[in-house]
C-alpha cells in the first residue's frame, strides 16, 4: 500500500491552544483524511514542544516543576484535539524518552561528520519565540516575529556547521522549485540566502530545562534543534521500521512565520545526517481578528474550542478553510461564521438533504440510473486542486457541486413527477448526496458520516465517486445544520 506522512509543527506548551494552532493542526488533518480516502497508509503526526527558556519561566510564574506544567499543557492540546475531530496517529512529545534517544543519536552522526564544534555566541535573543536573531533583522530594534523587545546574549555555545550547506540547499530548491510552497516563500528563503549564511548554535549554558547535550554536559540543547527532530523521532529514527516506511515526509505543514527552519536549518541537519529530504513544506497564512493581529495582551486570542461547542467542531472546520487559501493570512469573524452556517451549510447542503431524503424515504420501488447528471462532477479538477494543496479552491468546487445538485432538483421538481423521469431525477438526486458525503468527509467528517447514516449506506472511498445506481435505505434524521440566530 502506498503511504503518507503529513506533520504539524509540535506546538510550544507556554500558553493554551488557539485558532492559530487549530487551523494548522485542521489543515492536516483533512490532508491526512483525504490521502486515507485515496487508498493510502497515512500517518499523521503532531504534538508538544516541551524545553526552553520559556517553560521554565512559565512553570516558575505558575509556582510548578517544569515537567508538571508541560504535562498540563500537553494534555490540553490533545484535549483540543478530539473535540476537533482530529485523526492524528500519533501524538510526540519532546519529553518522550524515545525522543531524547533520537536527539542523542543524530547528535553522534553531526559530531562524527565533523560539523559541530564550540565556540562563543554573541547577538539578540527573543526569549518568548526562542528564536536567536541579527543585528539585520531586528525590526525597530524589537523581534521581527512577535514585536517584542529581545536581549542581548554573548555566552559559550556548540555550533552546527550551518554555513556549509549553503550551496548544498539552493541546489535542493533549484532541483525541486516545489520544496517550499508557496513560490513567494521559496523566493523570500532565496533572497535571504544570498547573504551569509550563520552557523546556528545549538546548545545553550544557562538553561536548565532541556536535554542534556551529551558531549558536554554543563550545556542543554537548544529548544529548535530539539524540536526538528521528533519528525523523524516519532517513526523510531534510526532502527524502527517505521522510519522505513513513511520517510521521507511527503508535507510539513507550518506557520509562514517558522518557515526558515523548517526550510533551511532542518534541511541542513538532515544532509549533515545523510538523511533524506522532506518533499515538501507547506507554509500557511495567519490569522488576524477583526483586522487585528491575535494577542494575548489585546485580549482578542480565539479559543477554537468555544468555537466549536457553540456552532460545532464541522462549522468551524469548513469556515477556516473555506474562508482564505491556506497560504493568504485571513480574518477570523463570528459574524462571518454564521454567515456561512446559514447560507451555505444550513440554505445549500442542509435543505438539499432534507428535501431529497424527505422525498426518497417516502418512495419503495427501484430506481434508474442515467449518466446525464453526472456531468455536473468533475471529480479531476477536486482531485487536482487537492494534490496542490489549494484546499479551499477543493472546497469551492464541491460547493459548486453542491449548488448544481440543488438547481437540478428545482427545475426538475420530483414531487411533480412520476413515472421513469422520477426514478431517474430522485436517483440522480442520492447518488450526488453520496457522493457529497464523501467529498465533505475530510472537511466536515461528523457531517458526513451523519449524511452516509441517512442514506443508509457505508462511507466510501474517492474511487466511489461515480453515479450509478443508488442502493441505499434512506432514513432521514436530524437536519444536518440548523440556522443560528443573530
Amino acid at each position: 500500500m502506498e503511504t503518507f506522512y503529513v506533520t504539524t509543527p509540535i506546538y510550544y506548551v507556554n500558553a493554551k491552544p488557539h485558532i492559530g494552532t487549530a487551523y494548522t493542526t485542521i489543515v492536516a488533518d483533512i490532508i491526512a483524511r483525504w490521502k486515507r480516502l485515496e487508498g493510502k497508509e497515512v500517518f499523521f503526526l503532531t504534538g508538544t514542544d516541551e524545553h526552553g527558556t520559556k517553560i521554565e519561566r512559565a512553570a516558575a510564574a505558575a509556582g510548578k516543576t517544569p515537567q508538571t506544567f508541560v504535562d498540563e499543557i500537553s494534555s490540553e492540546f490533545m484535549n483540543t484535539w478530539k473535540p476537533l475531530n482530529i485523526s492524528y496517529d500519533k501524538f510526540i512529545r519532546t519529553t518522550d524518552e524515545r525522543h531524547i534517544i533520537t536527539v542523542n543519536e543524530f547528535l553522534d552522526k553531526l559530531w562524527d561528520n565533523g560539523d559541530i564544534y564550540k565556540g562563543t555566541y554573541e547577538g539578540w535573543y527573543c526569549v518568548p519565540d526562542e528564536t536567536f536573531i541579527t543585528d539585520t533583522d531586528l525590526k525597530d530594534g524589537n523581534c521581527p516575529s512577535c514585536g517584542r523587545e529581545v536581549q542581548r546574549v554573548k555566552e559559550e555555545a556548540y555550533f552546527f556547521a550551518l554555513s556549509r550547506y549553503k550551496e548544498d540547499l539552493l541546489q535542493l530548491y533549484s532541483d525541486n522549485p516545489y520544496f517550499i510552497y508557496p513560490e513567494s516563500k521559496l523566493k523570500e528563503i532565496r533572497g535571504r540566502l544570498k547573504d551569509n549564511l550563520k552557523d546556528l548554535d545549538i546548545t545553550r549554558k544557562g538553561v536548565k530545562w532541556g536535554i542534556p547535550f551529551k558531549f558536554d554536559p554543563e550545556h542543554t540543547i537548544y529548544v529548535w534543534f530539539d524540536a526538528l527532530l521528533n519528525y523523524i523521532s516519532a517513526l523510531g529514527w534510526p532502527n524502527d521500521e517505521s522510519f522505513n516506511k513513511f520517510w521521507p515526509v511527503d508535507v510539513h505543514v507550518v506557520g509562514k512565520d517558522i518557515i526558515w527552519f523548517h526550510a533551511v536549518v532542518w534541511p541542513a541537519m538532515l544532509m549533515s545526517a545523510g538523511i533524506d529530504m522532506p518533499k515538501l513544506i507547506l507554509a500557511h497564512g495567519w490569522w488576524t481578528v477583526n483586522g487585528t493581529k491575535m494577542s494575548k495582551s489585546l485580549g482578542n486570542v480565539i479559543d477554537p474550542i468555544e468555537m466549536a461547542k457553540k456552532y460545532g467542531a464541522d462549522a468551524l472546520r469548513y469556515f477556516l478553510i473555506k474562508e482564505k487559501p491556506v497560504w493568504e493570512d485571513g480574518d477570523f469573524s463570528e459574524n462571518a461564521l454564521v454567515s456561512r452556517i446559514n447560507g451555505e451549510l444550513m440554505s445549500d447542503l442542509s435543505n438539499l438533504v432534507a428535501r431529497t431524503l424527505t422525498l426518497a424515504e417516502k418512495f419503495d420501488g427501484k430506481l434508474k440510473y442515467n449518466e446525464g447528471f453526472s456531468d455536473n462532477l468533475d471529480m479531476t479538477q477536486i482531485v487536482s486542486k487537492f494534490d496542490s494543496y489549494n484546499l479551499s479552491g477543493a472546497l469551492e468546487d464541491i460547493w459548486s457541486f453542491v449548488r448544481r445538485t440543488n438547481k437540478y432538483i428545482n427545475d426538475n421538481e420530483p414531487w411533480k413527477l412520476n413515472g421513469e423521469k422520477l426514478l431517474i431525477v430522485l436517483n440522480d438526486a442520492l447518488e450526488a448526496l453520496r457522493i457529497i458525503s464523501i467529498l465533505i468527509y475530510s472537511f466536515m467528517p461528523e457531517t458526513a458520516e451523519n449524511l452516509s447514516q441517512q442514506l443508509g449506506l457505508k462511507l466510501g472511498k474517492i474511487d466511489d465517486c461515480k453515479f450509478g445506481e443508488f442502493n441505499g435505505k434512506v432514513k432521514r434524521g436530524k437536519n444536518l445544520f440548523e440556522k443560528v440566530k443573530n
